[in-house]
């Protein structure tokens, strides 16, 4: 058992806020620091912000050895491990934004002392930990390995499934020396029950852009598979399917309308950016981002299409989306292609509203806010209905039932009785009907 007793973690979000009640459930003292202070207000009142945590688990914890503070108000000086939990995105260019990772080691670095553990967790590329964030702390005068550890501890959080942030799933760990490794590797064992010590941050690091690097690829691949299909007058539904039956060599991905949330659209960027400072290109990464980056386009023509059989035209016409969430049964919008299908459409002329269960307001990649509406609305309002994102709370029958033009991205439409020319689904062509 470690002998660190007091955690404090920056950044209270999706992978901060679920460490930190970890963390206080297992027994420590634990200081949660967000330099927003609306997040703090909700966390205060008992409101938890993300679909993992529950209320009354938030409340337990904030009962017990939890306390939540904005970053002016941290005493960061008083914790023995600092772990680092702050969003990683990218530039408008798909460059890598720090910004985030290097203002908590600046907040950091103002509390720091001798003997603590600092620990990143933001997604990141190889060489992060030890470059630019630990020369951001050493601006203290202190340095990693003779006066702080450091290390780098991936977080494996995968939103909407409260079982990723569990004691079964395996941590891995690398640490600026091996003392490091082994001190942060301890504290992690207190909150999972498997923890891999690699042989630097970078190492853990890599490893963490691969898991999210390879989901990417694969998912461009079945998008690309899709599109053939579709000229082809095939279902790539019904091919994924036959494929998935074999019980080795094979792993299911599912197309769909682009990838969204906080890793898969935005982490191949940090490895592909990476790549290029040794002079090399990864045209697999490359490829896949530009495949999986124009399927909200392809989404647009296909629902062009689909009007086009109602001798209609997608200009002026009223196009009613179902699902703004960036994945099925979270409250969760950040990344979705939603955006991007939003935008293009009301670029090409269509007016747009849409139906989400999970997410009230919603602002596409062209900055326009919209409201979400009752489902009964939108099914008497559209002359399509496109769905994006598929709930389980949707009523899909009664959806199914009463829309007269369906453009289906998710295969949502699936074993439901369908009109003949009623659905235009995604990688499989119109239904033939009953």
């Amino acid at each position: 058992m470690t002998h660190d007793s007091r955690v404090a973690v920056i950044g209270l979000g999706y992978v901060g806020l679920p460490l930190a009640i970890a963390f206080a459930e297992a027994g420590l003292l634990v200081e949660g620091v967000d330099a927003s202070a609306r997040r703090i207000a909700e966390l205060r009142e008992r409101h938890s912000p993300i679909d993992d945590i529950t209320d009354e688990r938030l409340s337990a914890a904030l009962d017990g050895r939890l306390r939540v503070v904005e970053a002016k108000d941290t005493t960061l000086e008083d914790a023995d491990a600092v772990f680092v939990c702050v969003p990683t995105p990218i530039t408008g260019t798909k460059d890598p934004d720090l910004e985030p990772v290097l203002s908590a080691a600046r907040l950091i670095r103002e509390h720091l002392r001798a003997g603590q553990l600092v620990v990143l967790q933001s997604t990141t590329y190889p060489g992060t930990t030890m470059g630019p964030f630990r020369e951001a702390l050493e601006v203290s005068g202190l340095r990693a390995g003779p006066d702080f550890d450091l290390a780098f501890a991936p977080e494996r959080v995968n939103p909407g499934d409260p079982s990723s942030a569990s004691r079964g799933v395996p941590r891995l760990v690398g640490g600026s020396t091996r003392d490091a490794t082994a001190r942060a590797a301890a504290l992690l064992g207190a909150i999972n029950d498997r923890v891999l010590e690699l042989s630097s941050p970078d190492a853990a690091e890599m490893a963490k852009l691969l898991e999210n690097t390879f989901r990417n690829v694969n998912i461009a691949f079945v998008n690309q598979l899709a599109l053939l299909c579709e000229r082809m007058g095939l279902d790539v539904w019904e091919v994924i399917d036959a494929a998935a039956t074999k019980p080795f060599g094979f792993m299911k991905f599912t197309p769909g309308p682009g990838v969204g949330g906080h890793c898969i659209p935005v982490d191949p960027y940090y490895l592909s950016w990476r790549a290029r400072e040794f002079d090399f290109t990864d045209r697999f990464i490359e490829l896949a981002g530009d495949i999986n980056f124009e399927m909200p386009r392809h989404v647009v023509a296909l629902t062009a299409e689909a009007l086009n059989e109602r001798s209609r035209s997608l200009k002026g016409s009223r196009v009613g989306v179902i699902g703004v969430a960036f994945k099925p049964d979270v409250r969760d919008p950040r990344n979705s292609p939603a955006g991007a299908v939003l935008a293009l459409l009301r670029e090409r002329g269509a007016e747009v509203r849409y139906h989400d269960p999970y997410v009230a307001q919603f602002a596409d990649d062209a900055g326009k806010v919209h409201t979400g509406v009752g489902i009964d609305a939108l099914l008497h309002w559209a002359d399509v209905i496109l769905v994006v994102t598929a709930h389980k709370a949707v009523e899909w029958d009664h959806l199914y039932a009463n829309a007269d033009l369906v453009v289906d991205t998710v295969n949502s439409s699936r074993g439901r009785a369908l009109r003949p020319m009623q659905v235009l689904r995604l990688g499989a062509g119109w239904s033939a009907g009953a």
